[in-house]
Parts: structure tokens; C-alpha cells; sequence
């Protein structure tokens, strides 16, 4: 296989000049105790990967990969089988190898210099019976830059999670761990260890080194703490890939970051692909959304997007999730974006623990509510499997688990030439979706998408604008356009008395969710 590398692995250190490649099995451990021993045996057809190349085990469970100088060695682990966690819950499926440790004049320190590799590099698994139907926790962007902001994740989500986690085999993380302060990882750990699940990570643009001068560096202490940027699993029928979709420093004029991939990702990407069924569902996990938020927005490169796009084509169950916007939004890629499979391609811009940044005046918990830009509240998700297909229901924390809509009525209308409307707004929804409502038990009529401001989230902000005296905690953010609106006009000719307002919207899935509100209807109060 001819594969152009990387320049910086051809940086082979003095250490390693003589490694030129690594092998091992990747066996049944038996006896639990994660050493190979002879009567213990290995497993065959299991994929391992050097972060550019994907080799299968033989028979007899051995692998062979190039080695080329600084880089980590990991296996994919099968359907069925689960790797060892860590006392902190965190998957251990890999194997640093950097023989000099990382740059040592890192303000966050990275891994500490690893030797050579051993004779065989081994890799421990499990046996463990996974049911195709299965489900999952996801978090968009815990991001705290404080110990205090740490206490809100752990109160405001982490607390909720750990005693409702409902079904959930493994959680993942989607980026933006904390905000900057790489110290506060472990705080970070520490909490998600709570929830009692495995747990996946992924790199976000606040999780970086930013020391680094070339981009394989930006991920130091993320390696250290987390292990590899670029990974892949399986559970199920679904193969899962995380990667790391942030070029630090931005390769047009090395200041600050640009979204995309190196080309030793698109490698590794490609050469996992060519190994996974095309009857699986391919699942995606990365922190930075691929589709600009507005006209003339080129934060993704779009090149490295076209080449993901095509070798995602083959597959025909594809889910991609991301974080970042600190937003929540379906969005549904078509041959006008490059995507040339048979259906639309989704991705999931999740909404995140942290909500609006920890903003807001605080709620019963004594956490920021910090209800996000778009009007989302802030919350986390479940993803439910079934073979190869998927269902998403979002959960805002601290509310019942049916509160999927906010609802923006008028607690009081004029009974005739009245200009207010109802506002719907459907933390899923995406433009597609079938959104109703009636009064007073009357017929459904339709409701009409719209891409506006939430006057909610509008007049959370206006109640800060307009104080006489600073509010406790921090201001929100400017409200920005939702993507899942929907607005209608009262009807006509109500009498005056209390009405009762339903609305019910369809999800992509089928599923039936509700929201109601009375309002008052009075007589005008014309001006003298």
C-alpha cells in the first residue's frame, strides 16, 4: 500500500531508529490481569491501528503495523467484546509511544517519555455479549474554565445523569472538556467517573495545547489524559469513529484554528473504512460542525469535508455528531453540499451540559440556567440503536423528560384585531418536522417553520438590559436565529375567558411530543 506520511512522523527519534515496525496479539484475557500468557488466546480478524494504517489480526490473533517514530498504537475493538477501563471509567484500548515524552516546554504537560516498545505489544479483551439494541449518552461541550463552573457540571448534570441514566451502556463527550485550563481535566474526570459508565472523549478547540506549533502537538495533554485523538470501536451493529477535526494552528496564516482534517487522518479514516461492513451504522463523533452557520462562513475546510463525504458514500446508515455552537440543530446534507449517497446525510450539532456558558440567573439547583442562544435549554442526549438505525431524544436538565418544547404564548390577548402569535419552539425539530397546534380542543392546523430570534431566550436577555442593578450571575449571550421555530396566529373570534392552548409536534422519527398553556382573551382597552 503506497501511503504518503506524514512529515512529522518521519521525525524518528535516536531511540527508535531501530523500530521500524510493532507487533503483537490481541488476545482473551482469561485471567483478567492484562498480560498475555501462553494458554490464552488470541483473536483473530480484530482491527489495530497505528493512527494512519489498519491491520487485521491473523488466526492467531498477531498483528504487524509500521512504526514511524512518535506515534499511538491502538486496537478497534470488535462487536462483543469490551477493552479494560481505568479506575476513572475511561477506556484503555491504546498504547503511547513516544519515546522522548512529549515537548517539555508545554505550559500543560503532555505524556512523559515512553522508552522503547516492548518485544510484543499486546492488547487485552473481554468477552462481553452486546445486544443490538442499545443505547447511549452524549454530551455537548462541558467546557468550565473555573472549579466553580466544575460544581455546576457536576450539580446541573452529573448528578441528574448519575441517578437516571436509564439504559445507557457508555457515554461520550463531544469536545470542549473544560475551557483552556488543561488542569482541569481532571476535575473533569472526576466527575464524569461518578456516572459509573464507560466513557469516550473527544477533542475540542478549548482542550488544545496551545504551545504547539504544528498541529500533531495541539493534542499533548489530550493524549496524556484521554488517549488518542483519532479513534475507533465498535457495539453492536454500529461502528463508532471519533476524530479530531481541529487544525491548530490554522495552516492559512498560523493564528489561532481552522476546522478539517491532516491528510495521516484522512488515511486512517480510509483504511478503517475499507474494514467495516458496509451494512453497519456508521456513527461520527467530532466537536466542530462541518456546515457554516451562515453565508460566507469558511470555518470547515471544505476539501477535507468532500473527501470524508466520499468515503462515507458506500455506507448507508451514517449519523455524525458534534458540538461547539453551543446551539442545538438537525442538519441534513444533499448533493448541493457534495454528499452523493442514496439519502440525506445528518448531522447532529448537540446542545451542550454547559448551556449558554454557564449563564443567567440561577435555577432551582442554584446553577446558571444558561438557556442557549437559539433558545435551547441547556441538557444532554440519549441515542437509542436498533441494529443499524438510530433514534435521538434530547433531555433538558432538570426538567421531566416529555419537555421537549418551550412554548411563547401571550398570557393575555385582545378578543379581536390582535397581531400577537404563538411560538413554538422544538428543541429536535429540524424544517422537515410537522408541527400543530389547537385551542380549546379544536382541529390541528399546521404551524409554519420559521429561522427567527426566541422571544423567550429575547426577553431573558432584555431582563438584563433593562435592571437597574446588575442581576446575580453573568448576562446571557445575544440571542442568534433558531433552527427549530414554528409560529401561527391566534384564531379569530375567541371569547373573552381562559382558552387552552395544545401543541404537538412529529419528530423524524414518528414520535408524538406535546406542550400546553392556557391564555386569557379580554375585551379591548381602547385609548380614551
Amino acid at each position: 500500500m503506497n501511503i504518503k506520511i506524514p512529515a512529522f512522523c518521519l521525525l524518528i527519534s535516536t531511540l527508535t531508529f531501530a523500530q521500524t515496525s510493532v507487533s503483537g496479539f490481541v488476545f482473551e484475557d482469561a485471567n483478567a490481569n492484562a498480560q498475555k500468557e501462553r494458554r490464552e488466546r488470541g483473536i483473530g480478524n480484530v482491527a489495530v491501528s497505528n493512527g494512519v494504517e489498519v491491520a487485521l489480526t491473523d488466526k492467531n490473533g498477531r498483528y504487524t503495523l509500521p512504526l514511524y517514530g512518535d506515534q499511538t498504537i491502538f486496537v478497534i475493538k470488535p462487536e462483543n467484546y469490551r477493552t479494560r477501563t481505568d479506575a476513572n471509567n475511561l477506556p484503555q484500548f491504546y498504547h503511547h509511544h513516544k519515546p522522548n515524552g512529549s515537548p517539555a516546554d508545554f505550559k500543560y504537560k503532555g505524556s512523559v517519555p515512553t522508552g522503547s516498545l516492548p518485544a510484543e505489544l499486546n492488547f487485552p479483551l473481554y468477552k462481553s455479549a452486546e445486544n443490538k439494541e442499545f443505547q447511549i449518552l452524549v454530551f455537548g461541550d462541558p467546557q468550565p474554565y473555573t472549579l466553580k463552573e466544575i460544581d455546576y457540571f457536576r450539580r446541573g448534570i452529573i448528578n441528574e445523569v448519575k441517578n437516571n441514566r436509564k439504559k445507557a451502556v457508555f457515554g461520550i463527550s463531544l469536545g470542549d472538556l473544560v475551557g483552556d485550563d488543561l488542569t482541569l481535566h481532571q476535575p473533569y474526570i472526576e466527575s464524569i467517573k461518578e456516572i459509573g459508565l464507560p466513557w469516550y472523549n473527544v477533542i475540542g478547540n478549548h482542550d488544545m495545547n496551545f504551545d504547539a506549533q504544528e498541529d500533531h502537538l495541539s493534542d499533548e495533554t489530550f493524549e496524556r489524559n484521554f488517549g488518542p485523538a483519532n479513534y475507533a470501536f465498535n457495539y453492536g451493529n454500529v461502528h463508532f469513529m471519533v476524530l479530531d477535526d481541529i487544525l491548530y494552528p490554522d495552516p492559512r496564516d498560523g493564528k489561532g484554528y481552522w476546522a478539517g482534517f491532516r491528510e495521516d487522518q484522512l488515511k486512517f479514516i480510509e483504511n478503517n473504512l475499507k474494514l467495516v461492513p458496509k451494512n453497519k451504522l456508521v456513527v461520527l463523533a467530532f466537536h466542530i460542525q462541518m456546515m457554516p452557520e451562515r453565508e460566507g462562513d469558511d470555518h470547515f475546510r471544505l476539501s477535507d469535508r468532500k473527501r470524508l463525504f466520499d468515503l462515507l458514500r458506500p455506507f448507508e446508515n451514517v449519523l455524525m455528531m458534534s458540538a461547539h455552537t453551543h446551539k442545538q440543530t438537525q442538519i441534513f446534507y444533499t448533493k448541493g453540499d457534495g454528499w452523493e449517497g442514496a439519502a440525506d446525510l445528518h448531522e447532529y450539532n448537540v446542545g451542550t451540559t454547559s448551556g449558554d456558558w454557564y449563564s443567567g440567573t440561577v435555577d432551582a439547583t442554584g446553577v446558571p440556567a444558561s438557556v442557549m442562544r437559539d433558545g435551547t435549554y441547556r441538557g444532554y442526549s440519549f441515542i437509542d440503536f436498533k441494529d443499524n438505525k438510530y433514534r435521538i431524544q434530547y433531555k433538558a436538565a432538570g426538567m421531566p423528560d416529555e419537555f421537549q418544547i418551550s412554548l411563547y404564548v401571550p398570557k393575555v390577548i385582545a378578543s379581536r384585531r390582535n397581531s400577537a402569535r404563538i411560538v413554538a419552539n422544538f428543541f429536535m425539530g429540524s424544517k422537515n418536522d410537522l408541527v400543530e397546534f389547537r385551542v380549546d380542543g379544536g382541529d390541528w392546523k399546521p404551524m409554519n417553520y420559521t429561522e427567527s430570534l426566541d422571544p423567550s431566550f429575547l426577553q431573558s436577555v432584555f431582563k438584563w438590559d433593562s435592571a437597574n442593578e446588575l442581576l446575580q450571575g453573568r448576562r446571557p449571550s445575544n440571542p442568534e436565529n433558531s433552527k427549530h421555530l414554528w409560529v401561527a396566529p391566534f384564531p379569530g373570534k375567541l371569547a373573552p375567558g381562559t382558552h387552552k392552548l395544545q401543541v404537538r409536534a412529529t419528530d423524524r422519527y414518528g414520535k408524538v411530543h406535546t406542550a400546553e398553556q392556557n391564555f386569557e382573551v379580554k375585551e379591548p382597552n381602547p385609548v380614551p
